[in-house]
């Protein structure tokens, strides 16, 4: 074959056209088409995928009903000596995927029975580098949000010191959130651009009006709680919270993505309980319900009998808790001497004797007695020895407050607590700036409840009736809480009350709807008996509270606004327990949870000229014959609600 010159050179300037476009094409299809994980829930409505970007660091994204509402956000961590894990030269080496669909059988909770459906996505990625260096990521799907968490398998060999998670959550619109702000009202409505610093879980979003979410975590066992930052004009919150290592079988808390078309959808949602383990004891001993309790009785007056945080007066408690039905009584701070005095014995102290003559006349009388202890005490004295001993005494309960040190030693020793609670057949309520709830009640039923909000009787300055609507919808988001709803003495102008005798803003059936609406395995509520048989109904509508429940569902709401609460009694009786912010409104609440049949419902509104600031304590109550085709139309006063009990018509 002849060279040709002319011919040569044109199919030489072809070949290099083409071998340019190829790559040019190659280069182009490659970056789109990074290979990336889907994991769907078992509806197909949400969806969450995991893929890596050219940059080499893994990423994820999140929608909701085709809609993406979490864009391309950050997965792993920045180590301090190896960069970031997974990264460039980390491979996908397998994946699993399974879906579980049973039914969880809770000691106690919001319902008998819950769903546990879920599909399941394992990335196995290793060191290209090293192999033996390992990671995975564990992806779940549930119909109700989607959460994930790292995990370092015992095979790995990977020993880190960690500079920071680089978990974010990268919004893809310019939402509406609300936030946890410790003992004050919740941070929010807010515009997620309009976020600058530090913000807390629960961080509960608004989409759209019939899309919300909210970010939390499950799962903690090590390292710090949760905790977000923003920069303003920013829609990304990065994860500041970080463990110390990474090291052969450590796995992070799950990161928790609550997905629903009404706020009360992630209210009902059993997510933060599933992503944690069964229990490995048996806790068939736990007993929720409605407790009484002394700290704010005391210096109360009735009839010229003066209370206290004394024996006489806990006789007087006792004695109405067993007849209402009402299965605890807690005994607050000071009982075994100054609460915050090195020199308090938790065992030998002030009023240990009368202590343990009350636990044993609670037991005659069906009713358990709760201690209180704060970390001073807790501290100073084996603890070991004082929780044997109190369950020794017979008490039912241990009410913990004041915990010092650091968030992740906070949460260390909440749940060294819990445990050795457990072991002592003792219920605990941490107060006073808990670990925020993350799911634990399923692995540790004994710990039902906690102060992981605003107690609204701590005064009108802080605690409003919006305050009550948008922590419904924030802080119980989290767990149970323990508010102390229930206050039925609500004159004008300060109250005999020696710890705070700010008058409480609200209405007296605000009150006692409030206790149903928030969750909790000890609703404590502060008053004197007298001034619940003041109102009998009302009083009624307590006792009625009997748990666990057998189902609830929140039937209404808006954020900041007003919620409507149903809740199944253990005895089948129906409760529903409405509050509204500062604005009255009329709500129509429609029947259609109840089974068929005709049902006698008792209604308790405010009263026509209620209002939460000048006329607290009036209501109606009206009786009629309803069925689950009615809807019942009830009139919430500014800053009132409303309590309807629903019993089957024989």
């Amino acid at each position: 074959m002849k060279f040709k010159p002319g011919r040569s050179f044109k199919n030489l300037k072809f070949l290099s056209l083409f071998l340019i476009l190829q790559c040019s094409v190659c280069a182009g299809y490659s970056q789109p088409l990074q290979k990336s994980y889907t994991l769907y829930s078992p509806d197909k409505k949400l969806e969450i995928d995991v893929y890596k970007q050219p940059d080499g660091n893994y990423y994820y994204s999140f929608s909701a009903n085709k809609k993406l509402l979490i864009d391309r956000s950050p997965m792993g961590f920045e180590t301090v000596k190896n960069g970031t894990i997974p990264s460039t030269g980390w491979i996908v080496t397998a994946q699993n995927r399974k879906t579980v669909n049973t039914v969880w059988k809770p000691v106690w909770g919001k319902r008998q029975l819950v769903s546990d459906h879920y599909n399941e996505l394992i990335i196995k990625l290793s060191s290209a580098v090293n192999s033996s260096d390992k990671i995975n990521i564990v992806l779940r799907a549930y119909n109700d949000g989607v959460a994930f968490q790292y995990l370092i398998p015992q095979e790995s060999k990977i020993e880190q010191a960690v500079k920071s998670e680089l978990t974010g959550f990268n919004f893809k619109g310019d939402f509406t959130a609300w936030y946890y702000n410790f003992e004050r009202h919740n941070i929010g409505p807010e515009l997620l651009s309009q976020a600058e610093g530090e913000r807390m879980p629960v961080m509960t979003i608004k989409a759209d009006s019939n899309q919300y979410m909210a970010i939390h975590e499950a799962c903690l066992d090590e390292g710090e709680p949760l905790k977000l930052r923003s920069k303003k004009g920013n829609l990304l919150f990065s994860v500041t919270s970080k463990p110390q290592k990474l090291y052969p079988g450590y796995h992070s808390a799950w990161r928790v993505i609550f997905s629903g078309n009404t706020p009360g959808k992630l209210v009902d949602s059993h997510l933060l309980e599933l992503l944690n383990p069964d229990p490995k004891m048996d806790f068939s001993w736990v007993k929720p319900g409605v407790a009484l309790w002394d700290w704010r009785i005391d210096g109360a007056v009735w009839e010229g009998f003066h209370y206290g945080m004394n024996y006489t007066s806990w006789v007087k408690m006792i004695d109405f808790a067993a007849k209402q039905g009402f299965p605890h009584l807690v005994l607050d701070a000071n009982w075994y001497g100054p609460e915050f005095s090195k020199d308090s014995d938790p065992l030998k102290g002030d009023k240990a004797k009368d202590v343990q003559n009350i636990i044993r006349y609670g037991k005659e009388k069906g009713v358990g007695v709760w201690l209180y202890l704060n970390d001073v005490g807790g501290k100073k004295f084996p603890i070991e020895k004082t929780l044997e001993q109190y369950h020794q005494w017979g008490a039912a309960g241990v009410k913990y407050g004041f915990m010092s040190g650091s968030p992740e030693e906070k949460n260390i020793r909440t749940k060294m607590l819990t445990e050795l609670c457990a072991k002592n057949k003792l219920l605990v309520d941490f107060h006073d700036g808990p670990v925020h709830p993350y799911g634990q009640m399923r692995t540790w039923p004994n710990a039902v409840t906690r102060e992981y909000c605003k107690a609204q009787l701590d005064g009108r300055d802080i605690f409003y009736p919006k305050t009550f609507v948008t922590s419904a919808f924030v802080n119980m988001i989290a767990g149970p809480v323990d508010m102390n709803n229930g206050m039925f003495d609500l004159r004008q102008g300060k109250t005999t009350r020696k710890d705070n005798n700010m008058e409480v803003p609200s209405t007296v059936v605000s009150e006692a709807a409030r206790t149903l609406i928030t969750f909790s395995g000890a609703t404590v509520i502060p008053d004197i008996p007298e001034y619940y048989e003041k109102y009998p109904e009302l009083l009624n509508f307590l006792s009625a509270q009997k748990m666990p429940w057998k189902e609830s569902k929140t039937l209404a709401g808006e954020i900041g606004e007003y919620i409507v609460t149903m809740r199944q009694a253990s005895n089948g009786v129906y409760l529903v327990g409405a509050a509204t912010n500062e604005k009255g409104r009329l709500l129509q609440i429609p029947m259609s949870f109840l089974p068929k049949g005709t049902f006698v419902a008792e209604v308790i509104e405010d009263g026509d000229n209620a209002d939460y600031l000048t006329n607290r304590e009036t209501y109606k109550v009206v009786k009629k014959s309803i069925s689950r085709k009615d809807v019942l139309n009830v009139r919430l006063a500014a800053g009132g609600g409303a309590c309807i009990k629903l019993v089957l018509k024989h």
